[in-house]
């Protein structure tokens, strides 16, 4: 499904004027002065605390476990994979729906993505993807494997013909420990052909390096690509397809089989520049309305035979950030999420979360959002932290997927601009991940990645 919701209402009122969101910290010096008279209601109400100690909701609100690491059953009788990342939800057929699960696992956890025949690409790795079939209510109908035998598979993107990509944050090679080819790829997964997933194929054109998020231009095809890695700090990617290239299922599969696969396209890393002078990191920026001009720079060597790709490029050539997360294609762009920066990891300053837009026509990325540091992660107090996964709501505003420091919630942010706890993990300390809603709106699809619950939350979401 892909989604025709739009975050232009929401960020248009909020950063038109360059001021924007401050979730923690200093508003004055981060939001500035819209702020200072206390921040309007907004979301759902308080959140009541769940009797049976896993997840807070509003009044009126009401979950339905779906899938749980361990507990329930995958259709060739081994439990469900632990560690439920980037999710996407389709529509299926008699008003049901079918997710793509994403495992973020990397082989030291307690339950494993089964290497079955046929839908693994290397039997030494235990990642993989899931499909859950839901019917109209979120009532789960069946859960089974799509992609085996990849690695810490964490988020993706879904594609204009309704499938999904799934990307490996790793950089491992074949011979690290049980591992018997080189990871570091985006997959695609079909929601709803099992058969389409057989011999699965690493779409190496997208290069190899630890992915977290794709997201694809409709019409141009063209697909952004961000990379969650430190040591240096990660890249933003641009990858072009070839000229004559259509997409549609099947597609991406067929030009990375083809001849000249591995090189199919343009891979190229972002560089800004403010005013004509280059910014070496994106965290210089402070306040929402920051806007920087975009070149795009080639990659040498995509696949990192000897060098991992965001070494390969001068420092002076392009702009890094840490934690490059989650991304959404909309109102003709990409909203991008770094979800911190600290001095320590080589920022040049201190942030608990950005949202950005680039305007591909315009050759532009703007501040959308920062999240100010948050004083106290522990207490539960409207401070919140660590932007990863996102979604917007087709009830208004957006819903972030908290991977912070301390109690980790779902957090909307209303059409003003105001944030608001929309659900909080009661049950451990694990972050929130692939929040998603049906074409329908009436459900929004989250998880808590640690002990591996997927959710179906389901309320008044017209209120």
């Amino acid at each position: 499904m892909t989604s025709s919701y739009s975050r232009r209402g929401f960020l248009g009122a909020t950063a038109a004027g360059g001021l924007g969101i401050a979730i923690a910290g200093s508003l004055d010096a981060i939001a500035g002065p819209a702020f200072a008279g206390g921040r309007p209601p907004a979301g759902y109400g308080p959140l009541v605390a769940d009797p049976d100690g896993i997840l807070a909701l509003p009044r009126g609100f009401s979950y339905r476990i779906v899938a749980q690491a361990g507990v329930t059953t995958l259709d060739s009788g081994e439990p469900t994979p632990s560690d439920a990342d980037g999710t996407a939800v389709f529509r299926g057929r008699h008003g049901g729906s079918t997710l793509v699960n994403n495992h973020e696992i990397s082989g030291d956890e307690p339950h494993l993505v089964p290497a079955l025949p046929g839908l693994t690409y290397d039997p030494g790795a235990s990642g993989g993807t899931t499909n859950i079939d839901v019917d109209g209510h979120g009532r789960r109908i069946r859960e089974y494997v799509s992609l085996a035998g990849t690695s810490t598979n964490c988020a993706g993107g879904i594609t204009p013909w309704d499938t999904w990509l799934s990307c490996e944050e790793t950089e491992a090679r074949a011979g690290s420990g049980a591992l018997q080819k080189d990871h570091g790829y985006v997959f695609e997964v079909d929601p709803f052909d099992n058969d389409e997933n057989r011999h699965p194929v690493p779409l190496k054109f997208l290069g190899r390096y630890a992915h977290e998020a794709v997201a694809v231009d409709p019409h141009r095809h063209t697909s952004y690509l961000t990379e969650d890695a430190s040591g240096p700090n990660g890249l933003y990617y641009r990858w072009t397809p070839p000229r004559g290239f259509h997409g549609g299922k099947g597609a991406l599969r067929d030009l990375a089989s083809g001849r000249g696969g591995a090189t199919a396209g343009r891979l190229q890393a972002m560089a800004c520049f403010d005013r004509g002078t280059h910014v070496p990191d994106m965290s210089l920026a402070t306040r929402p309305g920051t806007t920087y001009r975009v070149r795009w720079v080639e990659v040498p060597d995509r696949d990192a035979r000897t060098v991992s790709v965001r070494n390969q490029i001068d420092a002076g050539e392009i702009t890094r950030s840490r934690k490059f997360e989650g991304q959404w294609w909309g109102d003709g762009g990409v909203y991008v999420v770094a979800s911190f920066a600290r001095t320590t990891d080589g920022s040049a300053k201190e942030h608990d979360g950005q949202v950005w837009f680039y305007d591909p026509d315009h050759e532009t990325i703007t501040l959308k959002t920062i999240f100010g540091v948050n004083p106290d992660p522990d207490v539960d107090c409207g401070n919140f932290d660590g932007p990863d996964n996102i979604a917007v709501s087709p009830h208004g505003g957006l819903i972030i997927a908290e991977d912070g420091e301390g109690i980790q919630h779902l957090v909307g942010i209303g059409e003003r601009g105001t944030p608001y706890a929309l659900a909080r993990n009661e049950f451990s300390d694990g972050e929130f991940t692939g929040p998603t809603f049906t074409a329908d709106g009436r459900i929004l699809f989250a998880n808590i990645q640690s002990p591996g619950y997927v959710f179906a939350i389901t309320g008044p979401w017209h209120r």
